[in-house]
C-alpha cells in the first residue's frame, strides 16, 4: 500500500543513499514523455524538502528543456535487495548551469564528473513508498566508466560547440546550453 510524505525521513535518505540508479520522470504539455535511468555517484538530498542530481551531456537534454517549460519532475528509486520497496519523489525541478548563479555553491555537493553540464535541482512537494514486491531482486556488479571516458577524452573546445548546438529538444522544446567543458579533475 501506498504512503505519502510531505519530506523525505532519514529512512528514505539512507535507502536513496544505498541505489546504484534512479529514474527521472518529465513532461511538457505537448510532446514525449521522457524517462531516463541515472547512475554514478549524482545524486544528493540537500534537505528534507530539497534534493538535487549532476546531469553529464549524452543523447539530449530533454529534462532541462521540460523542466523550462513545466518545471514538473518525479523521481524514483527501486530497492533491488531487501526490503523490497520504491520511493519517488514528486517535485518541481530547475536546471543550474556552470554559467549561473549559484553554480559554485550547489557544485560543492558534487564530485563534478567529466562532461557535466548541469545540476538539476528539485523542489520535493510529495514523498510516496510502496511495497515494489513486483521488482526482482538485482545484484550490483559496477558503474559502466564509458560515459565519463568518453568526456574525458574529449577535446575542450570541440565538446563546448558541441553543447552550444544542443538548444532544442527532440520535440522542439528550447534549452541552454553550458558554457564550459569541465573536466572532473
Amino acid at each position: 500500500m501506498a504512503e505519502f510524505f510531505e519530506a523525505l525521513d532519514d529512512k528514505h535518505i539512507a535507502m536513496i543513499a544505498k541505489q546504484p540508479v534512479f529514474f527521472v520522470a518529465t513532461s511538457a504539455p505537448i510532446g514525449r514523455i521522457n524517462l531516463s535511468p541515472k547512475g554514478y555517484d549524482a545524486f544528493r538530498v540537500l534537505s528534507p524538502k530539497r534534493v538535487a542530481y549532476l546531469d553529464l551531456g549524452g543523447s539530449g537534454n530533454e529534462t532541462h528543456a521540460h523542466l523550462a517549460v513545466d518545471g514538473r519532475i518525479t523521481l524514483m528509486f527501486c530497492n533491488f535487495e531487501r526490503p523490497a520497496l520504491i520511493l519517488r519523489i514528486y517535485g518541481r525541478g530547475v536546471p543550474v548551469l556552470p554559467q549561473d548563479e549559484g553554480w559554485e555553491k550547489l557544485a560543492a555537493h558534487f564530485d563534478l564528473l567529466p562532461g557535466t553540464r548541469q545540476i538539476f535541482v528539485i523542489d520535493v512537494e510529495t514523498v510516496q513508498t510502496s511495497c515494489g514486491w513486483g521488482v526482482p531482486f538485482m545484484e550490483f556488479e559496477r558503474e559502466r566508466d564509458t560515459l565519463k571516458k568518453a568526456h574525458a577524452q574529449a577535446d575542450p573546445a570541440e565538446w563546448e560547440a558541441k553543447m552550444a548546438l544542443r538548444t532544442s529538444s527532440i520535440d522542439g522544446l528550447p534549452t541552454r546550453a553550458t558554457d564550459r567543458y569541465i573536466s572532473g579533475k
